[in-house]
């Protein structure tokens, strides 16, 4: 799935979930190293688990966060599989 992302640096989201498990994330943008970090981290994780530690995140008072976006990605995801 891709997610057009807002009010980051990152200006999209590329992800991959098979069986409620995250496969792969890649950031289109953002800081790099943190958002390959992040991605690395997240692979193998379930879906619940990404968006409960991600959500709610704030980078530099924006109200967001590239880790925010990602758990919004995720939930936009589950409606759209639901």
């Amino acid at each position: 799935m891709i997610y057009k992302t807002f009010g980051t640096c990152s200006r999209a989201i590329n992800f991959e979930v098979k069986d409620g498990i995250i496969q792969s994330v890649e950031f289109v943008g953002g800081c790099d190293g943190n958002t390959q970090g992040l991605s690395k981290l997240l692979e193998g994780m379930s879906v619940d688990t990404a968006i409960e530690r991600l959500s709610g995140i704030n980078c530099g008072g924006k109200g967001t966060s590239c880790p925010d976006q990602l758990a919004r990605a995720l939930k936009a995801y589950k409606e759209q599989t639901a």
